[in-house]
């Protein structure tokens, strides 16, 4: 069994870019389903010289199609140069959290921010905690966070920094939590592999389970030149003895892209829905280079 990935073909456009031009995105998202109705948080983005991730976006769907927006969040709420990738995730006791994805002004540095609500529309920047620092050598963006059997599991984007010629490079390092404040890093998930299509990073988007198995969905790219173009492989994994999900190991096969040159398609983030199917939603190029937010269904394997 593997994480279900795209067919471009069948795809349905959620969020149109803010403007129709290569460096202008509408994505990154991160979905939850609660009682019927579909949470969505997504980034977008103009490009460089224009604000580039400019904001994080909350949105509620009653058919997971057609979204309003309940809450949006700034940059410049953060004191961030940019905002990537945020995590909306929905507690057991009825809250709710996001993590937010902050670019530290003038470098190359991400960290992770923290926010807590009793409702999406209530998230404000003046409650962030920094829950995942980072460091002067290692950037952290882009978390996926899972609550399975009490226990806090992440998968976050990790970029080292000691060359900034080269800060494109990333793995994906797991963190297991008590609280999902309090983050303890347990290694490396998931490393590109040499002379494949993922050999200069790695990020997980998306992770299901099925049992003790994870299944991931993962975006990868060859070379610095497909930064921002990534495509999308699939991997698995094992909750071990010890409470702990073993690094994950790529399915191989082709990855999913957009039939539109440079072919990005990343960020995928599926859900399970109450009628048994998977929903998909994820960031593809389109023909005039600019990034739409796409989603499509697949039948429950």
């Amino acid at each position: 069994m593997r994480h279900p990935l795209p067919a471009t073909g069948h795809a349905s456009v959620v969020v149109e870019p803010p403007s129709a031009q290569p460096g202008a995105w509408a994505g990154a998202p991160s979905a939850v389903v609660i009682g019927g109705a579909t949470y969505l948080a997504y980034r977008l983005r103009r490009p460089e010289g224009q604000g580039r991730g400019y904001a994080n976006v909350i949105a509620r769907s009653v058919d997971g199609l057609h979204f309003e927006t309940v809450a949006e969040l700034r940059r410049e709420d953060f004191g961030a140069d940019s905002l990537e990738r945020p995590a909306l995730v929905h507690t057991p006791d009825g809250k709710w959290r996001l993590y937010v994805s902050a670019a530290t002004p003038r470098s190359k540095h991400w960290r992770v921010d923290l926010l807590e609500a009793d409702d999406p529309a209530e998230f404000s920047a003046a409650s962030a905690r920094t829950v995942l620092p980072g460091s002067e050598l290692l950037g952290v963006k882009d978390p996926v966070v899972l609550l399975h059997d009490g226990s806090w599991h992440l998968w976050a984007s990790v970029h080292p920094l000691d060359d900034p010629d080269n800060t494109d490079r990333m793995t994906t390092q797991y963190a297991t939590s008590g609280d999902g404040r309090d983050w303890t890093w347990q290694g490396t998930a998931l490393a590109g592999r040499p002379e494949h299509w993922d050999q200069r990073g790695v990020r997980v988007s998306s992770v299901l389970t099925q049992g003790a198995t994870l299944l991931a969905a993962y975006d990868g790219r060859r070379n610095r030149a497909e930064n921002w173009e990534e495509r999308t492989g699939t991997a698995s994994g094992r909750l071990s003895g010890r409470g702990l999900f073993s690094a994950l190991s790529a399915d191989g096969g082709r990855p999913a892209q957009s039939p539109h040159a440079p072919h990005g398609l990343r960020y995928v983030s599926a859900v399970r829905r109450t009628d048994g199917s998977i929903g998909m939603y994820y960031e593809m190029t389109r023909a005039d280079g600019a990034h739409e937010l796409c989603h499509q269904s697949v039948a429950a394997a």
